[in-house]
């Protein structure tokens, strides 16, 4: 085991990894009870999407650690589970079975294209602005959702939205929360996100805003509810040509999301631990081929798309430095799945905070924009604040999408613009075009 991890090689132990392990399963827990309450939204059942969140974590995050043996972790992922239920399921009106059968094609073509090695291609084909500004409008989007849930951002007829009731229980718990998280965050904790949804939760049964749990450990919850409910729906569905775009540009987007947030952070934590060198990323096929394996079974499972979590930086800073830390993680997800009772507990008020804190950590990809020039800065803008403004990720990447080739074109930078961007630029013109229909 030590010599296949290579331990003597990156000076570590089994005491070690263990313990980069644990602490990062315990920075990224939150997502077990984040991501059943964001699809019961769409009406997945949420004992199953518990199951399948824990599954496909343990799943693919035990690939990437025996597979590619990098220490990082995969799970369901924030912003893509947003963008699977509010835009598309309640948006669209797609229903949540085809939408999972979207994140099923979507891991099959990042399968296709990473075992074609053409994923150097595709990353240079789209801006870095735009994947900058895709990732701050999604965190924007999130924390939109959290300051929703909280209740501090209600609607108004007047003004669309306004500030809420303050001094209402609930949302003054959601507050506490809030604070308590922020703190947490900013003393550098491991695992302040998960720790913070422990405090509110405990401090909203001690005042009565949250009924106790009946039990805290319990068998592991069906998966029949959600499991191949992907395929099941396809000999029901009765495809239209608006319908098909909309699917066109679910898969696009489920794919361009997860191809970019995967590549940045596998990169991202392979330079922490030591990984890179000359800027190359060794076993970079098999970390892309462990998260689109994992995105295509969690499909089948029941979630949205899976893919490796910047958390995993938590354990590499914990001393993690090969794929056994992985491993670990993963045994931890699996042994979560006895705690589903604890769903009860996990309030909108609950989570909220990880939401708003989880979007400003999305948000800070702003600074890498070129603001100063605007034929960057007006699409990257238009992508950013049409997020959640439309409640649609995708609706904000159109746009920036659109925009990007006219403004580059009248600059006269029209060179810089790779083809599949204007390939692009027409596939989302029918989007909207469809769309309005």
């Amino acid at each position: 085991m030590d010599r296949y991890f290579e331990f003597k090689k990156w000076n570590t132990g089994y005491r070690q990894e263990t313990m980069a392990g644990l602490t990062t399963f315990l920075s990224m827990a939150y997502i077990l009870f984040v991501n059943p309450q964001v699809l019961s939204d769409a009406g997945m059942n949420e004992s199953a999407v518990f199951t399948a969140t824990a599954l496909s974590a343990a799943i693919g995050t035990l690939i990437m650690g025996i597979l590619a043996r990098y220490p990082i972790a995969l799970a369901p992922g924030m912003g893509l589970n947003a963008f699977f239920a509010y835009t598309v399921v309640l948006g669209l009106g797609i229903d949540w079975e085809l939408a999972l059968f979207g994140v099923f094609m979507s891991g099959i073509i990042f399968i296709f294209i990473t075992s074609l090695g053409i994923r150097e291609k595709i990353i240079n084909a789209i801006p870095a602005e735009l994947k900058f500004a895709a990732a701050a409008g999604i965190g924007l989007f999130i924390a939109f959702i959290g300051l929703k849930n909280a209740g501090i951002v209600v609607p108004d007829e007047a003004t669309a939205v306004s500030l809420g009731s303050i001094t209402s229980p609930v949302t003054l718990l959601a507050c506490f929360g809030l604070f308590v998280t922020a703190i947490l965050m900013v003393r550098g904790i491991h695992g302040g996100i998960f720790y913070g949804m422990i405090v509110t939760a405990a401090a909203g049964m001690v005042v009565g805003l949250i009924d106790l749990p009946q039990q805290i450990v319990s068998s592991v919850p069906s998966l029949s509810p959600t499991f191949g409910a992907a395929f099941t729906v396809l000999g029901e569905v009765e495809w239209s040509s608006q319908l098909f775009i909309q699917m066109l540009i679910v898969i696009l987007t489920f794919l361009f999301v997860d191809f970019f947030d995967t590549a940045g952070t596998l990169y991202a934590v392979a330079n922490q631990a030591g990984y890179v060198k000359e800027n190359k990323l060794p076993r970079a096929g098999r970390a892309l081929m462990a998260d689109s394996s994992a995105t295509s079974i969690g499909a089948v499972l029941g979630t949205s798309t899976t893919t490796a979590y910047i958390e995993s930086s938590s354990g590499v800073a914990a001393g993690g430095r090969t794929g056994f830390s992985s491993v670990v993680t993963a045994g931890f997800f699996i042994l979560a799945m006895f705690f589903s009772p604890l769903l009860v507990v996990v309030t909108e008020q609950v989570t909220a905070p990880a939401l708003i804190i989880v979007g400003v950590l999305m948000a800070s990809s702003l600074r890498m924009i070129s603001w100063n020039k605007l034929e960057i800065a007006l699409p990257a803008f238009l992508t950013v604040v049409a997020m959640p403004l439309t409640y649609s990720i995708a609706t904000g990447i159109a746009l920036g999408f659109i925009f990007y080739p006219v403004t580059m074109l009248v600059k006269g930078r029209g060179r810089e613009i790779h083809p599949i961007m204007y390939i692009l630029f027409f596939v989302f013109i029918l989007y909207f075009a469809f769309l309005g229909e």
